[in-house]
């Protein structure tokens, strides 16, 4: 039952607990929230709460509490509780807060060692009749390859539902090269191998001041992909590991024990520790599955032509494959418009008629992607789509049996994001020309860019699905510019991709339509009320 203004009133000075007395306290000495706050795996009626409360001294146990209201000054409070931090969980915390209501915008923070946290905003997801959404997604956030621009841009939208998160949400590489160029030093300074590395390694990425402001401005919907553990990992090994760096299942079980203490994501039981997989629904709008095509049942890499063309190779292994074919059926028979897949890697055909580029991606399980195929006809899925991260560069393709005989009738169509800050290729020059010759080659490719960072919003209602891929000019500074690169819409029914043009953020003061260097750094510094004055100051004189 929600508690009232004076109830909770009541217990918190009973307590010792206030509420906050404005940012001013996070100046103060020994402030625990120094990784954030962060809400994810959001329901109808239910969202994950996160936060890491850095212990005092070598205490084991830190008590804490927590409170969801309808407001920001945290007045209408609707749900609270209390723990303990512990060392067992490396001080990482998360609630899962029931009870609420859908379509809803909610407040949260939370209190420790005499301190609150800062604020932060989700939305609930709705139900029903549901006429219009806008969600974005992006992946490759490495932390050494430049700053989190990305994020930034993406908090300052302030009318998304929700951020998708498609995995290499951290790098497990050492990046001393690339930290010495960008300034931006892994923590450790070599490659992730123990629990105590990759839980150092998350720290490091949630002390960010981006990453922090997009976890306190949206609820994340993440999922895992090859670098939380290692390049090109599945259950088995990974190509970046060797003996002389352990067992790979120790490796594997410290990755995956990190990822669930510092995510905000749900710890679903009937799927098993490694395989993170799950769906929501938006209303009758949208239906999303989240796939794991890393952990959760991948076969190991082939080398020959007849082990990649195996009947029986699989990407997602066959629960999942079973799961995500009931998932389908149902959202056609129960008339949701769109049906869409958050994914990894690649499952278009990327390359020439006979000879695929990257084996990593679905083109190495040719059989599994069949099946999926053959899945969507079965069921006469219409609107289907495909949401991919992991090529750090920016797609719009159809999907077809094979593309190189027809594209007459295509499957559905599989939307790519750039990266957050991880490289395509370096020189615009050279990204044009690559571009450019795979649009010669490759039928079903309708939009390819090589060269920026950035995410795709989704604006989706009942008639149409807008894709627009908005996109920084640099991360090498925390100076930058923004623009939307391309929008293509979808009409419902069709798989022909429109050019349209792009939906600006309602609450933006910021002119986007170029990429003019001139003074850009102080527009967007100043257009975000979370950075404090103190931090904005030592930035522009940092020389950086």
């Amino acid at each position: 039952m929600p508690l009232s203004r004076r109830e909770f009133l009541i217990d918190s000075l009973a307590s010792g607990f206030l509420f906050p007395g404005g940012k001013d306290q996070r100046k103060q000495a020994g402030f625990p929230f120094r990784h954030g706050i962060a809400s994810g795996d959001p329901l109808t009626d239910a969202i994950i709460l996160w936060t890491r409360i850095s212990p005092d001294g070598d205490r084991d146990l830190v008590p804490y509490r927590w409170v969801v209201a309808t407001d920001r000054s945290l007045q209408g409070i609707v749900a609270s509780g209390e723990g303990l931090a512990s060392a067992e969980r490396d001080f990482t915390v998360k609630h899962d807060v029931r009870g609420l209501l859908p379509g809803k915008t909610y407040f949260y923070a939370f209190y420790a060692r005499g301190h609150w946290s800062d604020t932060g905003r989700f939305r609930t997801l709705p139900e029903g009749n549901v006429d219009h959404l806008r969600l974005a997604f992006t992946s490759c956030s490495n932390y050494a390859a430049g700053y989190f621009n990305v994020y930034r841009e993406l908090s300052h939208r302030h009318d998304l539902d929700v951020v998708l998160h498609l995995g290499d949400y951290i790098y497990e590489y050492a990046n001393i090269e690339e930290s010495l160029a960008s300034g931006r030093v892994n923590e450790p300074l070599g490659e992730t191998v123990s629990l105590e590395d990759y839980r150092a390694r998350h720290a490091c990425y949630k002390a960010d001041k981006d990453l922090q402001a997009v976890h306190r401005q949206h609820a994340f919907i993440a999922i895992w992909d090859d670098h939380e553990v290692a390049n090109n990992a599945w259950q088995g090994g990974a190509a970046n590991h060797s003996m002389m760096q352990g067992e790979w299942g120790q490796r594997l079980s410290a990755a995956v024990q990190a990822y669930y203490e510092w995510m905000p994501v749900r710890e679903i039981s009937h799927t098993g520790r490694l395989a993170l997989y799950r769906g929501y629904r938006f209303g009758n709008l949208l239906d999303l599955s989240v796939l794991d095509t890393r952990l959760a049942g991948r076969d190991a890499p082939a080398e020959t032509p007849d082990a990649i063309n195996a009947e029986e190779r699989t990407l997602l292994g066959a629960e999942q494959e079973a799961w995500l074919e009931t998932r389908l059926a149902s959202a056609q028979q129960e008339g949701v418009t769109w049906k869409l897949l958050g994914q990894q890697v690649m499952m278009a055909q990327f390359g020439l008629s006979e000879q695929p580029f990257n084996y990593d991606q679905w083109d190495g399980y040719p059989a599994a992607r069949r099946r999926i195929f053959d899945c969507i006809r079965r069921h006469n899925v219409e609107n289907f789509g495909v949401l991919t991260g992991d090529i750090h560069s920016g797609w719009a393709m159809t999907l077809n049996d094979d593309p190189f005989t027809s594209i007459d009738t295509p499957i559905g169509f599989e939307l790519v994001t750039p990266a957050v800050t991880s490289p395509g290729i370096s020189n615009k020059t050279t990204a044009a020309l690559a571009g450019s010759s795979l649009m010669q080659v490759m039928p079903h490719l309708e939009f390819i860019d090589f060269y920026y960072r950035g995410f795709v919003l989704l604006d989706i209602t009942h008639e149409h699905l807008q894709a627009e891929w908005w996109v920084v000019n640099r991360v090498d500074s925390p100076r930058y510019d923004s623009a939307c690169m391309k929008a293509l819409r979808l009409k419902r029914g069709e798989y022909r991709y429109i050019e349209s043009q792009p939906v600006k953020p309602a609450t933006s003061s910021i002119e986007l339509a170029d990429f003019s260097e001139d003074l850009s750094y102080l527009r967007n510094w100043s257009a975000g009320e979370e950075l404090a004055a103190t931090d904005m100051i030592a930035a522009l004189h940092s020389g950086n």
